[in-house]
């Protein structure tokens, strides 16, 4: 049987993770598993530094893992890295769990000390049995098939090169070579959910399934596959069904109808737009709705609209009202209207510019979001013609309807920016000074 040195290059190389010209940042907690992991790094002759968090969550044992790892490090004549966070105070500040945000520091500190010391990639000491408790852990959270295909060898710059080795190797390991290292007691404590699995609940369905660890792996490697095949499918409909409309996209409700799997295609469609599992009954309600139904995320709204659902990014600038006080570039929530004066010419065809008669006009307009009940006179029409109605007619969908903002001078419209002008402000043939405002 081969040690676990070289399974150890061999899961490396079949992988595809470093070679020997890398230089490796590897995190150290002193526990047996990164203390392997440097051994192992070590004597296959990897280049490496070593990286060490102290949360100080423990107070003197904190401290005594810190000042290991630092020995760790001078004894194999490495690179050392340290920091101490105050993980309370972030977590508290943050509204983290403190394993959350013990989490969120290291990885950033992790990727600041790697990219300021110019190493390739960052390695960590997760194993096989960190691999099924985050799987079990996945399953009970409700993630999906990508929970339940486990942590990755590789996650951009973060490399995993123990996970083909269960808890068992690395201590056998351990043993045989006299290895030192540090105990966290925190780990035979079940107030962390990870630790409550790893020691209440496998170990209890290993009384009836003895071969559990090793099924669940297998499990993992088959549930890898099948999520290769599930995205690829997924990639498929994204295309067929996302169809981009300025800086909307538009669903098409029939076809999304007629899709198999249509809860699974569409939770997927939805979930870069942070749309969480949890409101996917509401937001296949939309699909048998009436128009006007929507359903909000925390960055994008999707709205029934007619024969489509809308997806939109919810508005981050104001929809206040301007005061034009005078010709120069004014920024609005749909970007920035330029007014200047300039000499009569010929009359654009550009909807986002408009020409209308300068000794028409008094100072100050006003740029504001329509509303009901708006009417204007549009250029050509003798009568009026509530803005509404003048939607239908140009076909405008709901989401459209909701940007459109209008230009007005003492409560008459001058222009529908990016439609239509108003036919009282048109220029005419004695017209000798023009206002020309242009929608950018």
């Amino acid at each position: 049987m081969q040690g676990l040195p070289e399974r150890f290059l061999q899961y490396i190389y079949k992988e595809n993770l470093f070679n020997k010209k890398n230089k490796l940042l590897l995190a150290v907690s002193g526990g047996v598993d990164s203390v392997v992991l440097c051994k192992l790094c070590h004597i296959c002759g990897f280049n490496f530094g070593i990286a060490h968090c102290n949360f100080q969550l423990r107070g003197e044992e904190s401290d005594r893992d810190e000042a290991f790892v630092k020995e760790l490090a001078e004894r194999l004549q490495r690179p050392f890295y340290s920091v101490r966070f105050d993980t309370k105070a972030f977590a508290a500040e943050h509204k983290y769990a403190t394993q959350e945000a013990a989490r969120i520091l290291r990885y950033d500190w992790f990727e600041k000390v790697r990219a300021e010391n110019d190493y390739d990639f960052i390695v960590t000491a997760h194993h096989a049995d960190d691999n099924i408790e985050t799987v079990l852990m996945n399953f009970f959270r409700g993630t999906g098939i990508r929970g339940v295909s486990g942590m990755k060898p590789r996650n951009g710059k973060i490399l995993r090169p123990l996970l083909f080795a269960k808890r068992k190797d690395l201590e056998d390991f351990q043993q045989a070579e006299g290895l030192s290292f540090v105990q966290d007691n925190s780990n035979l404590s079940n107030d962390y959910t990870r630790n409550f699995f790893r020691n209440t609940i496998l170990p209890l369905i290993a009384q009836k399934y003895p071969e559990v660890q090793d099924n669940l792996l297998d499990n993992i490697e088959r549930f890898k596959e099948a999520e290769i095949l599930y995205q690829h499918a997924i990639a498929q409909y994204r295309k067929k069904l996302l169809q981009q409309n300025g800086e909307d996209i538009y669903i098409p409700v029939l076809l999304l109808q007629k899709t198999p799997a249509v809860q699974t295609i569409l939770l997927e469609l939805l979930r870069p737009y942070d749309f969480k599992p949890a409101q996917l009954p509401d937001i296949l309600g939309l699909l048998y709705s009436e128009s006007g139904k929507y359903v909000l995320s925390s960055t994008h709204r999707i709205l029934r609209d007619r024969k489509h659902l809308i997806l939109s990014r919810l508005q981050e600038v104001s929809s206040s009202p301007v005061v034009i006080e005078q010709p120069g570039n004014y920024v609005f929530a749909n970007g920035t209207l330029s007014v200047k004066h300039t000499d009569a010419t010929a009359i654009p065809t550009d909807p986002k510019v408009a020409c209308i008669d300068a000794s028409a006009i008094q100072f100050p307009l006003l740029l504001r979001p329509w509303r009901t009940g708006d009417y204007f006179y549009p250029l050509g029409m003798p009568k009026k013609k509530k803005l509404s109605r003048f939607f239908i007619d140009n076909k405008l969908s709901m989401a459209d309807k909701e940007k459109v903002w209008v230009v007005e001078m003492n409560k008459k419209i001058i222009w529908v920016v990016g439609y239509r002008i108003d036919d009282r402000f048109k220029i005419k043939k004695q017209t000798t000074s023009v206002l020309r405002l242009e929608w950018k």
